[in-house]
């Protein structure tokens, strides 16, 4: 029984064991070739697109369990491949380029949920033809003499297909077919043409491109029938190649052997021979196959700059800055080519980089072109902007779907120029000093700054304007500071304004103003206009002290004021910010000052005192004499008291009498002025006219003389001034007439006996001089009272005088 037992327990046991064991999952190996397994030895084109299906993973599992793939690389590679985890399906998600990366090591795995198994693989990159041949060292520069014979080499490109097989091969050809040179198209030698020759002065640089290609066309393959061991078959060209093409006698590639743009037709018909040849050398079979090959303008060149020494992509210039507007850049010399035909070979230009300061000719380009660069915003071209500008030429195809471009660098190094004014870095300086700081005290310094280098930046300070004379000015570092024998005085001068100007080496400027004031100090104490002063007090009213402080500001200038010394003190009081003395309220009338007064007397003498609020402070005292007297006193004469009240201050006196008189003054001129007008508006003027009237016959000389004697004595006294009427023969435009009053009419002339014989006559006119008697004056009429009555008088008998003196001829 008991070894029935253990029996049954070891058969549980490795019943248990079996259930548990579970297998690893494995990737099936289908050999070389296939697209689906464990990618052993699998390979893949170069040129295979980015997203394509390229192989799947494939394996099992030994239970039947579901399985799943993956793929991983070193962490320092990139992830060319991406897997389906449940189908295997491999795609392709980097770019393959054989020439950088021609193995890819990767680890896939797949496992069943438990186990997972992982391989390590090596997947191939194989050659494309995707590489362009490339000249090793270029631009090439050689040196000839222009005697050199023809033929003769002159230089050796190179260039290299990374691309293996026949499409690495390089064929070399002129692009220019119109060349003195010829290029071999295996070799890559220069040679100079036969019969060609050179000429330094006629042309001293010649521009040479060599293009590489890779020459393969096509490749033809032919089989032998036999199998087994076949024979060597041999390819030719029988006809139709007009030596443009040639073959390859074993492989059957078909190459060209010039340049395509030196082929003369569009379409070659070629006739390609295959030959079998027999073990002992002879031609067996012979067969023939036609190949046509069609000649198109492939757009396989983009846009190339070229300089002086050949293709270059990167030019430079200097110039200086603010360049005339419209001017080209000749230092520039830059050629733009593009090797295609037709619509392939037209291409834009534009300049790339800060828009509007230059401009590109031309624009448009069929082939080659020379490039114009050309100003057009001076102003932008600035050295204190930017010291270097830097644009990028960019050539575009125009009708082509692949749109080739290229680009070149134009770097222009500015020099700097003289074209800014020193500038202040403020319009206003503002400082201030003590007025006790010693000469050469440094006040302010102004700071300017000339954008310009060199000695076109540096700059020299000077000052100008009324207020400069005690100050100077550094003309190096801008510091103003006081002349060293200035003195300055705040309440002479508080305040200067002057002018700084800061100038360059050739005289450009620029000017700031500088504001100085004076801090006043403590340095002048209070002064009373007398040592001893006579005030007049009027009980009730107070008499006022000042001090004038020449300080110019506070609290230097401010003055308080104190009784010191008084005897009896208790008699004044003072207001210490006004200086007003008055009597005590106590005191009301003289009696009760007289009861305090020793010998009853009304003068009193002060000690008052004058102090600053300066620090430190300055005081002064002086003496103040007050004659004390009371209304009442003054009452009894009112000059009397106006001259008491004014007696301390004599100005207020010369005031009041000033205004008195101003005020006289002007009422006159009112009156006076209000009487003229009046007057001239009462006048008539009369236009001015002059009638001359035939005079009569005269009497006898002797008979007018004496009535003259015997009636000029007379004359003054008999007859009145009256107004006469104006007449044909009177001018009334005279000034007298406009501005004086009419005067009273002349009296009738008096009449004379007829002398016995003599014939009567006539005086119509009174002439002569009206002389006052010896004895005593003549009689003044009693209406003329007044001095003007009498001024016209006067003014009337010189006008008689006057017509006396006019009219003598007729007497």
């Amino acid at each position: 029984m008991r070894r029935c037992r253990w029996a049954a327990l070891a058969l549980g046991l490795l019943r248990l064991c079996l259930a548990q064991a579970n297998f690893a999952p494995h990737f099936f190996d289908n050999g070389v070739g296939s697209t689906n397994g464990n990618m052993a030895l699998f390979s893949l084109p170069e040129d295979t697109p980015v997203g394509s299906h390229v192989y799947t993973l494939n394996g099992t599992d030994p239970e039947g369990d579901p399985i799943s793939y993956h793929i991983s690389f070193d962490p320092s590679t990139r992830s060319v491949f991406s897997v389906d985890p449940t189908f295997g399906n491999i795609t392709l998600v980097e770019e393959l380029d054989r020439e950088r990366e021609d193995e890819i090591e990767a680890i896939i795995s797949i496992s069943d949920g438990l186990n997972l198994v992982a391989e390590k693989v090596v997947i191939l990159v194989t050659d494309a033809n995707d590489e362009a041949p490339r000249f090793i060292q270029e631009p090439y520069v050689a040196l000839v003499p222009e005697d050199i014979p023809a033929g003769s080499i002159i230089f050796k490109v190179h260039a290299v297909d990374r691309d293996t097989g026949s499409g690495g091969s390089v064929t070399y050809f002129l692009q220019n077919l119109h060349s003195p040179f010829a290029v071999d198209r295996h070799s890559g030698v220069l040679r100079l043409q036969a019969g060609a020759t050179l000429d330094y002065e006629r042309s001293r640089t010649h521009y040479i491109t060599v293009v590489a290609k890779g020459s393969e066309v096509l490749k033809v393959v032919a089989m032998d029938g036999d199998r087994g061991k076949p024979n060597r078959i041999l390819y030719s060209l029988v006809n139709g190649n007009d030596g443009a093409f040639e073959i390859n006698e074993t492989s059957g590639a078909i190459s060209i052997t010039q340049s395509p743009a030196q082929l003369q037709r569009e379409v070659y018909e070629l006739h390609v021979q295959v030959t079998e040849m027999s073990p002992a050398g002879s031609p067996a079979a012979q067969a023939t196959v036609p190949v046509t090959i069609r000649i198109v303008d492939l757009n396989n060149h983009p846009p190339t700059f070229y300089g002086e020494s050949g293709p270059q992509n990167r030019f430079e210039l200097s110039m200086n800055e603010h360049p005339p507007q419209g001017e080209i850049l000749r230092g520039l010399k830059i050629t733009v080519n593009d090797s295609d035909q037709g619509a392939n070979a037209k291409f834009n230009l534009q300049l790339v980089g800060p828009r509007g300061i230059f401009r590109v000719v031309p624009q448009t380009v069929l082939n080659e072109a020379q490039v114009t660069i050309i100003v057009e915003n001076s102003a932008a071209i600035d050295f204190e902007k930017s010291k270097v500008l830097t644009f990028k030429l960019l050539a575009v195809e125009v009708n082509t779907p692949e749109k080739f471009s290229s680009t070149a660098d134009v770097v222009i190094q500015l020099l700097d120029t003289n074209d800014n004014v020193p500038k202040f870095d403020s319009l206003y300086y503002v400082a201030r000093i003590p007025e006790n700081a010693p000469g050469g005290s440094s006040v302010v310094a102004v700071t300017a700054v000339d954008p310009d280098t060199g000695p076109w930046g540096e700059v020299k300070y000077s000052t100008y304007g009324t207020g400069a004379d005690l100050f100077l000015i550094h003309p190096s570092t801008g510091l103003i500071y006081t002349q060293p024998w200035a003195s300055l005085d705040a309440e002479a001068t508080a305040r200067y304004n002057f002018y700084v100007k800061a100038e360059d080496m050739e005289g450009k400027y620029s000017v700031a103003e500088v504001f100085i004031t004076l801090l006043d100090v403590n340095d002048h104490p209070p002064q009373f206009g007398k040592s001893v002063q006579k005030k007049t007090m009027v009980l009730g009213t107070p008499v006022k002290i000042e001090a004038i402080d020449e300080d110019a500001e506070e609290p230097n200038n401010l003055v308080d004021y104190s009784i010191t010394h008084a005897e009896p003190a208790n008699v004044f009081d003072i207001n210490s910010h006004t200086g007003e003395i008055w009597l005590k309220n106590s005191i009301r009338s003289l009696d009760a000052l007289h009861n305090i007064t020793p010998g009853r007397d009304c003068l009193w003498s002060l000690e008052v005192q004058a102090k600053d609020r300066g620090s430190p402070s300055f005081s002064t005292t002086a003496l103040l004499k007050i004659d004390i007297t009371d209304a009442e006193t003054l009452s009894r004469s009112p000059m009397a008291a106006f001259l008491i009240q004014t007696k301390d201050n004599p100005m207020k006196a010369v005031g009041v009498l000033a205004g008195t008189m101003a005020t006289v003054v002007a009422i006159t001129v009112l009156i006076s002025t209000a009487t003229f007008w009046r007057n001239k508006k009462s006048n008539k003027v009369l236009p001015m006219r002059r009638v001359l009237r035939k005079r009569p016959s005269p009497a006898p000389r002797t008979i007018r003389i004496e009535w003259l004697k015997s009636k000029s004595t007379k004359a003054a006294t008999k007859f009145m001034l009256k107004e006469k009427p104006p007449n044909e023969n009177c001018n009334n435009n005279s000034p007298e007439s406009s501005l004086l009053p009419r005067a009273p009419a002349l009296p009738p002339p008096p009449s004379v006996a007829p002398s016995t014989g003599a014939a009567q006559w006539t005086v119509p006119t009174v002439s002569g001089s009206l002389t006052p008697q010896p004895t005593q004056p003549p009689p003044k009429p009693k209406t003329m009272g007044s001095p003007v009555q009498s001024t016209l008088i006067s003014e009337l008998k010189q006008k008689f005088e006057k017509k006396s003196v006019h009219n003598k001829a007729y007497f």
